[in-house]
């Protein structure tokens, strides 16, 4: 790790390092032109900018559902890049994904779509035969009271709502205890209230489970209201990365260009307009 990286954290080994990391597609096209993040303790942090600006190349090349072209990311100060299949199966599970479209299996029941966060745990025949032990079951309960949604643990996964999918998304993803949450746009798809009800879950569950999140969002004033660190991307390059109060004008100029950045008029008493207000 370089030297950069020590002196940011005090010599000691963060919970996550992105260094250096570098992206270019066959088409020739740069996504990333060389990122250096270092995560060193619990905390949300959201990664905004323009529509190909890389967030979401940047969340995938973490756990590899897009390959780098280049760079270190270093989980616990083990190097996801370089990992074979074997090792990059495992250190998958310590990483939860929440995704904009739920990925959930429809067909299937909430219960076993939050068990499906274990699959990698328990073995392929106890999985195939949806076989958890007992501690896995009643920790899938806990988590889905956690999330509001006790009392559905029977429900099929197609009936549920748009929020209610994501609540289980999250509740699958902690159910593999990881050591990084990555979230990519949780909330494209949800109205304003349900995006911010989401927000303020995975805030509270960041702080109780100390467990770091990195969400790429497009929402500028979900990510003010809510992330403790904002990144901003530009070009592939982060321009901006420092606590959400910081986010100026001038820094959102430098992010997305320049535009009148004074807050909209809001005609719904429930969800003020201002963009530095936190809930």
């Amino acid at each position: 790790m370089s030297d950069s990286f020590h002196a940011a954290t005090g010599g000691s080994s963060p919970l996550l390092a992105v260094e250096g990391l570098t992206k270019v597609y066959p088409t020739g096209k740069k996504a990333l032109g060389g990122i250096d993040v270092v995560i060193d303790r619990p905390q949300l942090v959201a990664v905004i900018g323009s529509s190909g600006a890389g967030k979401s190349t940047f969340i995938r090349c973490i756990n590899r559902l897009v390959e780098p072209t280049s760079g270190r990311i270093l989980l616990n100060g083990e190097d996801i890049v370089a990992l074979d299949r074997k090792g990059l199966r495992a250190a998958r599970r310590r990483i939860g994904m929440i995704f904009q479209e739920y990925n959930l299996v429809e067909r299937l029941s909430v219960m076993q779509n939050v068990l499906s966060g274990r699959l990698g745990y328990v073995g392929l025949i106890a999985s195939l035969r949806w076989r958890f032990p007992p501690e896995d079951i009643q920790a899938a309960f806990a988590l889905l009271d956690r999330v509001g949604l006790d009392g559905y643990h029977n429900q099929r996964a197609d009936a549920l709502s748009g929020g209610q999918r994501q609540r289980v998304g999250i509740a699958r993803a902690l159910m593999q205890r990881p050591d990084l949450l990555l979230l990519d746009e949780p909330t494209a798809s949800l109205d304003p209230k349900t995006s911010r009800q989401i927000m303020r879950l995975v805030r509270e569950l960041v702080a109780e489970r100390q467990t770091p999140a990195i969400i790429n969002i497009h929402d500028v004033a979900l990510a003010r209201a809510y992330a403790d660190r904002i990144i901003g991307l530009r070009d592939g390059i982060v321009v901006f990365d420092a606590e959400a109060s910081a986010l100026t004008e001038a820094a959102l100029t430098e992010i997305y260009g320049a535009e009148d950045w004074a807050p909209a008029p809001s005609e719904d008493d429930d969800e003020p307009a201002l963009i530095g207000m936190r809930p």
